[in-house]
């Protein structure tokens, strides 16, 4: 399977804190990932620098065999890459229709037609609305498609933000806690929505996350980091099973 986002020996430093120390990771195209490690040990930042909102200091990031160290965040998004945060960060007055289609603006064609309402931009603005609402029904928005965000439960405000990454048409989405603070019920929503995503759209997927039955439940494979380096990797049965894996961060074998 062809590589679809790969990094090799990324070092990031800040002050005299090592971030990242010389981390490298290769998500296949077509896969869900998992990448996993205690609080503090790089992931976010890892991250980051794969959607090119960190500079790095040593090391290459690669997306579809293309190098993009010099790439900037918007550009990523018009190579195909999304992201989702940690924080939810929504325009809460705005409904989950509105907030879908924001994350559709490098669809949306000329700002010339779009000023003077052309025919053609009507038509890509009815289209997009079908598209917001063809991933609203996948993500069980479709209910709440007029309803101010603000006024959403917080799982379905997750779902909005990873809607809102959908509308971009994204070939990879990098999702940073998506079940972070969510019930149980909330996470097994979202578990088979990220499974539906990579299934049903042939979106590749790489995942933080805290939560273990999401991981083992949903990842093909998983990357392991501690103290910024990379510790382990594997399917979830041998990470799951790894002492190291399980001494630095599960403290117990994981139940599937």
């Amino acid at each position: 399977m062809a590589s679809h986002l790969r990094c090799e020996q990324i070092l990031v430093r800040f002050g005299g804190v090592v971030a990242c120390d010389k981390v490298s990771l290769d998500v296949e195209e077509g896969k869900i990932v998992g990448l996993i490690g205690p609080n503090g040990a790089g992931k976010t930042t890892l991250f980051n620098v794969l959607t090119r909102f960190q500079a790095h200091d040593a090391g290459h990031v690669y997306y579809r065999g293309e190098l993009i160290d010099r790439k900037r965040p918007h550009e990523m998004v018009l190579m195909g890459m999304a992201r989702t945060f940690q924080n939810i960060n929504l325009f809460g007055e705005q409904s989950t229709l509105d907030n879908i289609l924001i994350g559709a603006h490098r669809l949306t064609g000329s700002p010339i037609a779009n000023m003077y309402s052309l025919p053609g931009s009507r038509r890509r603005e009815r289209e997009l609305a079908r598209r917001a609402g063809e991933i609203a029904e996948m993500l069980r928005l479709s209910g709440q498609l007029d309803t101010a965000v603000k006024h959403l439960p917080y799982g379905f405000q997750k779902r909005v933000e990873i809607a809102r990454a959908l509308a971009s048409e994204p070939r990879l989405i990098l999702l940073d806690e998506p079940v972070a603070g969510c019930n149980d019920e909330e996470t097994a929503e979202l578990r088979e929505v990220v499974k539906r995503i990579n299934r049903e759209l042939g979106v590749t997927v790489l995942m933080v996350e805290h939560d273990m039955s999401m991981v083992m439940n949903c990842c093909e494979h998983i990357y392991v980091v501690n103290f910024g380096a990379n510790l382990a990797q594997g399917s979830p049965a041998e990470i799951r099973a790894n002492p190291s894996v399980i001494s630095a961060y599960l403290g117990q074998e994981v139940e599937a």
